[in-house]
Parts: C-alpha cells; sequence; structure tokens
C-alpha cells in the first residue's frame, strides 16, 4: 500500500514543504540539479532511479513549480532548477553536510570551493577566504576526502573533477 503525498490534516510549513520534497529519490534529484543535470537519461543513469518513478518525480517537482523544463540545444526538453528551486540550495547543502558529518568516516565525500577566491566553502556556506556567504552559481564542486569513486555515467565521470555548481553536465 503506497503512502499518500500530502499529510491531511496538517498545516504546518513544515508539513507543506515536505509533501514536496519529501518523497523517496527527490532531494537526490534536486542534488544532482544542482550538480548540472539537466538530462532525464543523464538522472536516470547517475541516480539509477526506475524511471517510472523518476518520471513521477520529475513531474511532481515541474507542477510544484521547483524545475521547469526548457528546451535543450539538442532539442530535446531538459529541467532546470526555477527561483523556487534555487531556494532550496541551503536545505540540500545543510542534507549534504549532515550526511558527511554523521555517514562518511572518511570527510566529506565532496567539497565547494568559492569559484572567486578559491577560498574552502564551510557547511554554513560561507567562504574561508572572503566570508561571504556564496550563492551556488559561485561554488565550484570538488571530490572530497571521502571520495570513494562512483559509477561510470558521464555525470559520475564528470564529478570527479571541479564542477560548478548549476553549469550542465552536459555542454549546450
Amino acid at each position: 500500500m503506497a503512502l499518500p503525498k500530502d499529510y491531511a490534516g496538517q498545516r504546518c510549513s513544515l508539513s507543506r514543504a515536505l509533501e514536496v520534497v519529501g518523497e523517496r529519490w527527490t532531494l537526490l534529484i534536486m542534488r544532482d540539479a544542482f550538480f548540472g543535470v539537466r538530462r532525464f537519461g543523464d538522472f536516470a543513469a547517475h541516480l539509477r532511479v526506475p524511471r517510472a518513478v523518476l518520471t513521477e518525480r520529475l513531474d511532481s517537482l515541474r507542477e510544484a513549480g521547483v524545475l521547469a523544463e526548457a528546451l535543450g540545444s539538442h532539442g530535446y526538453g531538459e529541467y532546470v532548477l526555477t527561483d523556487k528551486g534555487l531556494s532550496l540550495w541551503p536545505v540540500v547543502r545543510d542534507l549534504l553536510s549532515w550526511g558527511d558529518e554523521y555517514y562518511s568516516a572518511n570527510g566529506p565525500r565532496r567539497v565547494f570551493q568559492h569559484a572567486q577566491d578559491a577560498g574552502a566553502v564551510a557547511p554554513d556556506g560561507r567562504c574561508a577566504a572572503c566570508g561571504s556567504t556564496v550563492p551556488p552559481s559561485d561554488l565550484l564542486l570538488l571530490p572530497g576526502p571521502g571520495y570513494d569513486g562512483e559509477g561510470d555515467d558521464l555525470v559520475s565521470k564528470t564529478l570527479t573533477t571541479a564542477h560548478r555548481l548549476l553549469e550542465p553536465i552536459r555542454g549546450h
């Protein structure tokens, strides 16, 4: 029996937010969208999520206004973060940091660096070099001490070197 998507009778903001991002796979899709994944096939290959589930989650995020579908240079639809989706960055960043702290014995799997000054970015999003809170568009993603390799899909291969957040994994 599937659980319902809504929290009937709950009126708090957290329950409303969980209706959008609380289902299994959804936050991993959001993480990958910040990492620059835009194509359905790349989400599917990197996450190894069943295609029917991926379709449902992408549709749900689009209906909620978190992702939008845009035409890529290849002539097919791609998924891009909306302003509403971009505003979820602190949540995704904090969950990544929390997971690194409690579930990554060898340290963070990935680390963030400020693209402007190469300063390390702390879990709270502040640059060690300049002290500013760095928006996702100014972050470089690099393998960290806990990185232990991943799959052989395009996304995994791309993320073995520095990659700017929000830049498409595939060129346009």
